[in-house]
């Protein structure tokens, strides 16, 4: 069995923009050595919103030296950025985005949901680059619900929405710069699932809905984070009630995390550089 080394409740909420009211649940300020190649996880709503006349969102802000992974459950979003590229995604649906060598985007609520108002449910992950990857061109991926396989679990326990990685012979869309598992896993009340996982990876599990007891001994609730060591390959599962969560698993980048805000990078020279190029208009402009 994976050892737990911590259980990790979400600090209060904040807004990001106008438009998400996030829990972080980690920050490369607080666990980036532990939780390598993950940097950060913030977990928006469920948040009810009245319809409006203007879309609320996050405008125009920059990235440079990750990716970020937007995972849709509840509510859509639009989103536009500096390579030309833009999407819009609902229900099921990831956004992939590279930042990588610098990227300028926006994030608002479609107009349809805007319009219409409901409820808004989503997390976003960042996903740390190596150093040798850092410079890439900025890109973007749509991962389409429909896209992403679906693999039920014995005993009718649940589901895993492989977005990254494999799960019993199933890989996700995702293309990923070093080896990463992302899971979605929807478990059903009264259910156990075990599952087996590469050893000397980082391995996290997040819940986002439900209660969970984790391999026998720790009991875990919505907004928790669990981080496990890196030895050992087995996890279990058994839930409490109907449950959603979100497994990160991943190999480890042994690389200096230096991060500023919106950019991570290996040194303070190239935090410098970053806001230097940003400052100066080098990462283009979001089409309008």
């Amino acid at each position: 069995m994976k050892k737990i080394l911590g259980v990790y409740s979400a600090p209060r909420p904040h807004w990001v923009g106008d438009g998400f009211p996030v829990r972080s649940l980690f920050s490369y300020q607080s666990h980036a050595a532990h939780l390598s190649p993950f940097l950060m996880l913030d977990y928006a709503g469920p948040a009810q919103f009245a319809p409006a006349a203007q879309p609320r969102g996050v405008g125009v802000h920059p990235h440079r030296g990750f990716e970020t992974v937007t995972i849709v459950y509840q509510g859509e979003v639009d989103h536009r950025d500096s390579t030309g590229a833009g999407g819009h995604i609902g229900p099921g649906d990831v956004q992939w985005m590279t930042a990588a060598s610098g990227i300028l985007h926006e994030e608002f609520h479609s107009e349809a949901f805007t319009r219409q108002g409901g409820t808004l449910e989503m997390v976003q992950l960042w996903v740390n680059l190596p150093a040798r990857d850092k410079g890439a061109d900025a890109g973007y991926q749509t991962l389409l619900d429909r896209e992403i396989p679906s693999v039920a679990l014995p005993g009718e326990a649940g589901r895993v929405r492989v977005i990254a990685g494999e799960f019993d012979g199933h890989r996700g869309p995702a293309r990923t710069f070093t080896p990463i598992d992302l899971w979605d896993l929807r478990l059903n009340q009264g259910s156990t699932a075990r599952f087996e996982l590469p050893e000397g990876r980082t391995l996290a599990l997040v819940v986002l809905r439900g209660t969970v007891r984790v391999n026998g001994r720790e009991t875990v609730r919505e907004a928790q984070l669990v981080q496990f060591d890196r030895a050992g390959s087995s996890l279990e599962i058994e839930a409490d009630t109907d449950a959603t969560l979100l497994l990160l698993g991943g190999e480890l980048i042994d690389e200096p995390v230096v991060g500023y805000g919106p950019f991570v990078m290996n040194s303070e020279a190239e935090i410098a550089q970053a806001v230097e190029d940003f400052n100066r208009g080098r990462f283009g402009a979001v089409p309008h």
